[in-house]
């Protein structure tokens, strides 16, 4: 299969367009995911004005933006139709008022969002993410149910996947009618010091190289062949352990991923 190998950018945020264009192409990948956040090169108040000349910056070494990590205003979705960017990745976050009240409140967002997706024909893509956040690909799903598919979409990602405890052939096949980007990365759960008075689940996530994590990558290949996808392979290049450079590491993720991509084409 014939994918767009990516990285998401936000380990060098802050970099300008020309850079993070250089180093991107350098890592060997062709697409980017770029953050517009307050802490990025790019902000929320400035996507109008600077999105499009960054991602110009960033074609003019080979390297097309997949999406961008933002939210959900209007100047974002206008900032990434100028600059051609098709897709505005989010994640569902639970809040104190628990699951269903939040969910409801994302809906709300998301029902909000229709009349922006439509006219600057920008989508959404939703993300499942561990913790806080809404975890799974199907409660992904439900809350997408009934928003228009051309327009809201699924972001699956292996290693939030794992971290729920689903499989991928499972939760690809659940998603293939909205899937829009298939994230890489792994995890596994760590001990940590116990709470005094709590009886168990003294464990946190610990993002690592992806040979050595819960999700397996091989099988989504293997179903992402048996599906037919084509689109962007995006690796988040986020790894707990800060002793060995996101770059080297990345290399060595992409080298693998690489080769899991041609064992499952040949299957």
């Amino acid at each position: 299969m014939t994918y767009l190998w990516s990285v998401f950018t936000k380990p060098w945020s802050e970099l300008p367009g020309d850079a993070l264009g250089r180093l991107v192409s350098g890592l060997g990948f062709a697409g980017a995911e770029v953050p517009v956040r307050d802490t990025a090169f790019v902000t929320p108040a400035l996507a109008q004005v600077r999105l499009p000349g960054f991602v110009a910056q960033l074609r003019e070494h080979g390297v097309a933006t997949i999406s961008v990590a933002s939210g959900l205003d209007e100047a974002i979705f206008a900032g990434c139709a100028s600059a051609g960017v098709p897709l505005i990745r989010i994640m569902a976050e639970v809040g104190p008022d628990g699951y269903a009240a939040s969910v409801r409140r994302v809906r709300g967002r998301l029902e909000a969002a229709v009349p922006l997706a439509e006219r600057y024909g920008v989508q959404v893509g939703v993300q499942p993410h561990h913790g806080r956040y809404v975890p799974s690909a199907l409660g992904v799903l439900q809350l997408l149910d009934g928003l228009p598919p051309e327009h809201f979409r699924v972001v699956w990602d292996a290693a939030h996947d794992a971290l729920a405890g689903d499989d991928p052939a499972l939760t690809l096949e659940l998603v293939a009618d909205r899937l829009a980007i298939v994230n890489l990365k792994n995890a596994v759960f760590v001990p940590t010091e116990p709470d005094r008075d709590a009886v168990g689940g003294a464990w946190t996530t610990w993002f690592v190289p992806g040979a050595e994590g819960l999700a397996n990558w091989s099988a989504a290949f293997e179903q992402l062949r048996r599906l037919g996808y084509t689109g962007p392979i995006c690796l988040s290049g986020q790894y707990s352990d800060p002793g060995v450079a996101v770059a080297d590491r990345l290399k060595v993720d992409l080298a693998d991923a690489r080769a899991a991509a041609a064992r499952g084409s040949a299957v």
